[in-house]
């Protein structure tokens, strides 16, 4: 039930982000980094970002109602990697290079939200398989 509940809301939180960024990855930069993109291949790679972020998205929502499994548990795993690694670049461009913008710590945050949920589930079991799987083969 945890997970199920982390998936979802991992769907409706990236969701939104990752259509901005293919739309405008220029306003996403804006208000996390506080500096604008002029250049062209700053905004080809925030598309891509965006393309990866409704990937993770669609992945998340399809995965929802799966029991527990092993893909669900490489899911949430891959979730928490994301996030954890997403957390520390945007830590460290606010806190070495200075680049802040108005969501620049809320997203650092909830950052770290998601790692611990994905943690949690982990932990708990409950993305976890919870027996053999049978197959008829």
């Amino acid at each position: 039930m945890v997970a199920r509940t982390l998936l979802m809301v991992t769907a409706f939180v990236e969701t939104p982000i990752g259509l901005v960024l293919l739309v405008s990855p220029a306003l996403v930069v804006a208000f996390l980094l506080g500096v604008s993109l002029d250049a062209p291949a700053p905004l080809i790679v925030g598309r891509i970002a965006g393309a990866a972020l409704l990937s993770l998205s669609v992945a998340c929502w399809l995965a929802r109602d799966d029991g527990p499994s092993r893909a669900r548990r490489g899911l949430v795993a891959a979730m928490l990697l994301y996030n954890c690694v997403a957390g520390a670049v945007l830590a460290n461009a606010a806190a070495a290079i200075r680049l802040v913008g108005v969501l620049m710590w809320p997203a650092v945050a909830l950052h770290a939200v998601f790692a611990l949920w994905c943690i949690a589930c982990l932990r708990t079991g409950s993305a976890n398989v919870s027996g053999r799987v049978r197959t008829n083969s």
